[in-house]
């Protein structure tokens, strides 16, 4: 890459950790821009119109070009380096895991998170304290299916760290502020602290 990325962020996000977590562990130098999504910085028409016309971040920046959502991203950053698994079948397992964090693991672990630490559980509209239930439900299968993965192994795919950890990892390791006891989940409490360990590992600001 000869122009380095700029990643449109919110530091509190997430999905825009996991791109700056990628990055660190692959030793790539990236930039960042904030943003506030509590008082609508990425739903102004600056910002529609040259950042991401869905109005969302995070979006890594390559020179002239927005790639937004964050596992595309990671993707962009870690293709062809050891993040990403060189046997057919081990690549497709970890997109696997890449597409589970977005649709069963992120829209229940994170949302609850974000709704009661930075929106605050009265501030919520009365629909949405009625997710809350069947969101820790969801959470807490979420968790238990990685917990059971994860016994007798170290990662998620091919025994070595790729991608679909780094994925999982952002928003699992902040589960606590959601609401979910990670002491239930004792494989999961080992793996991340195998995560934390990974040579060029940056916490999260």
């Amino acid at each position: 890459m000869t122009d380095r990325p700029i990643l449109h962020e919110d530091p509190r996000s997430g999905n825009c950790y996991k791109i700056k977590l990628t990055a660190a562990l692959l030793g790539i130098a990236i930039e960042t821009r904030q943003y506030d999504i509590l008082v609508g910085e990425t739903r102004t028409p600056e910002f529609l119109a040259n950042v991401n016309l869905n109005g969302r971040i995070p979006v890594l920046q390559i020179g002239d070009r927005f790639l937004p959502e964050s596992n595309a991203a990671c993707w962009y950053l870690a293709k062809g380096s050891t993040l990403v698994p060189v046997e057919r079948f081990d690549q497709a397992d970890m997109l696997r895991w890449m597409f589970f964090e977005q649709y069963n693991h992120e829209p229940n672990v994170a949302t609850l998170r974000f709704w009661l630490r930075f929106v605050g559980e009265s501030n919520l509209s009365e629909q949405q304290r009625a997710l809350i239930p069947a969101k820790r439900i969801a959470g807490g299968d979420a968790l238990a299916l990685m917990n059971d993965h994860l016994q007798g192994r170290e990662y998620f795919v091919a025994d070595e760290p790729s991608l679909a950890d780094i994925s999982l990892f952002a928003y699992t390791h902040l589960a606590e502020e959601g609401g979910f006891g990670l002491e239930n989940y004792p494989a999961i409490c080992d793996w991340i602290d195998r995560i934390r360990a990974l040579p060029g590992f940056i916490p999260m600001a």
